[in-house]
């Protein structure tokens, strides 16, 4: 399965020459559709520096959140998501990171510690992933790298059911949400004490 959507990514790159292109385009790219790898796909540009993107992938992540709770297997992206342009080279440096991603992984992934891949662990993981959405929008530099890092460990974890590649986006995701809330709290105490200074100034 691995290496015939990494081809595919491949092959699509080197064809794709539009100026820009809808997100859309790229699902189709992998063929049969899934949770989990639409989940890589929301969340690998969600790593990049494309502005104006994050708000509208983390609404995808946050349904795909949702569809997992609801034990859904189904995948399918809101409308504005779908449609959601990207620029050509952007898309095209997107697709060969995935079609990377999925090279990667069929060499160190495999069927393991299934039992945090099915299920109702996986119904459990969604709460984590609607997490990593919100984390994505938050006006936090570099605050979106870590939480996005975590979804596509974890799209390639239930693609793979290699259970090892769900902890490993756990651990991910609790160092995101450490640097996430650490940032925050520096900028809350260190604000307020600007703010007091500059007052009674």
């Amino acid at each position: 399965m691995s290496d015939g959507i990494a081809e595919r990514l491949k092959r699509a790159a080197e064809h794709l020459h539009a100026d820009r292109v809808p997100l859309k385009h790229l699902a189709e790219a992998h063929g049969t559709k899934a949770q989990a790898t639409l989940l890589v796909l929301l969340a690998l540009p969600a790593m990049l520096p494309v502005s104006g993107i994050s708000l509208l992938l983390a609404v995808g992540i946050a349904g795909l959140a949702v569809a997992m709770w609801n034990g859904r297997e189904d995948a399918c992206m809101p409308h504005a998501v779908a449609t959601l342009e990207l620029p050509g080279d952007r898309a095209r440096r997107v697709l060969r990171l995935l079609a990377a991603c999925y090279d990667w992984a069929s060499r160190v992934c495999r069927s393991r510690w299934t039992r945090l891949t099915d299920g109702i662990a996986a119904r459990r993981l969604s709460a984590v992933v609607g997490l990593m959405a919100v984390l994505i929008v938050l006006p936090i530099p570099f605050g979106n790298v870590l939480p996005a890092l975590a979804l596509v460990l974890f799209g390639l974890g239930l693609a793979f059911r290699d259970g090892m590649a769900v902890v490993a986006g756990m651990v991910t995701a609790l160092l995101g949400t450490a640097f996430c809330v650490s940032v925050g709290l520096a900028v809350w105490v260190y604000g307020r004490e600007w703010l007091q200074q500059l007052a009674g100034a």
